[in-house]
């Protein structure tokens, strides 16, 4: 029978290897544990949370936000594949990441506590860092998201691969969200209009002797011949602008950057249109709902996993 001393130390032990620390790396599995099984589902589990601590007289108290969204900025530190670190979000938790300077967006897998050092909100891994298109020792300005993710998608980042990559955020959100943030914003400089010269009419010297000319009146008055009134012609009516033609569509994403709409359309065999300051990337029409279907289970296998179908008017 063990004593009532021995069952709290016990009790204790349990409950500081739950919690795990300030400085807890990947949540993962006991030791022991195989690293197919790491790389599988479980390997999510348990998420661990951990004790409040300090960074720079700040302490954090890390905590199970399921709606988390916040901005701030973001520096790129060492790490395996597409990941990162928070101070406060379970570990592991997945995120999405908006770069408020370019609006792309990506899927990272948050695996560690941090930054230890300064005001950043996250770190992020090279890999991350390059699939957001961001050049090494820049500071960047971005949206952190929690999410929840579909399975496949969780795989490839335990993997230490990419997810596909996000529909990007439109312009005026992103202008919303850096007001938030208190990133200064651009403004354009007033157009300023060239003066206008002023001519002044040149006189021909031979211009007094004509005029002359044509005051002295004709000897002999001339007939002046009949003149049959012109009945203009109708002009024809410009073309319509063309319409998009109606049916069931598969809209692979929407971006801020015609080229690179033009490189997905081109990539899945679209086409790509302006819908106000973004361009929409669609493949269709479709006229049934099953052929549209099958169209968007092909654009989904080619990595736009965000691809939906709809209607045009």
């Amino acid at each position: 029978m063990r004593s009532a001393a021995s069952l709290t130390a016990i009790a204790a032990t349990l409950l500081l290897t739950a919690c795990g620390g300030a400085n807890a790396k990947d949540s993962g599995l006991s030791k022991g544990t195989s690293e197919a099984a790491m790389r599988g589902p479980a390997g999510d589990y348990p998420m661990i949370l951990g004790e409040p601590f300090t960074v720079d007289g700040v302490t954090y108290t890390p905590a199970d936000t399921l709606n988390y969204d916040s901005v701030g900025y973001a520096h790129v530190e060492s790490g395996e594949g597409v990941s990162g670190s928070h101070r406060t979000l379970p570990l592991p938790s997945y995120v999405e990441v908006t770069s408020l300077d370019s609006g792309r967006t990506i899927l990272v897998r948050m695996t560690e506590r941090g930054p230890m050092t300064g005001s950043d909100l996250v770190t992020l891994s090279p890999g991350a860092w390059a699939q957001l298109g961001m050049p090494a020792g820049s500071r960047l300005p971005v949206r952190v998201r929690r999410v929840n993710p579909p399975e496949p998608e969780r795989a490839l980042l335990r993997a230490g691969t990419n997810a596909p990559a996000r529909m990007d955020t439109p312009q005026g959100l992103l202008t919303a969200l850096k007001r938030k943030l208190g990133v200064p914003i651009a403004t354009p400089a007033p157009f300023a209009a060239a003066p206008v010269a002023k001519i002044e009419p040149k006189v021909s010297a031979k211009a007094a002797p004509v005029a002359k000319a044509i005051a002295k009146p004709a000897e002999k008055p001339v007939a002046m011949a009949k003149v049959e009134p012109k009945i203009a012609e109708k002009p024809a009516p410009a073309p319509a602008p063309a319409a998009e033609a109606s049916g069931l569509y598969v809209q692979a994403g929407a971006y801020s950057s015609k080229a690179r709409a033009d490189a997905v359309a081109k990539a899945i065999g679209g086409s790509a249109s302006s819908a106000g300051r973004v361009w929409r990337v669609r493949v269709g029409p479709h006229k049934y709902r099953g052929q549209a279907d099958a169209a968007l289970a092909k654009v989904r296998a080619a990595g736009y996993a965000d691809a939906r179908v709809v209607t045009a008017p």
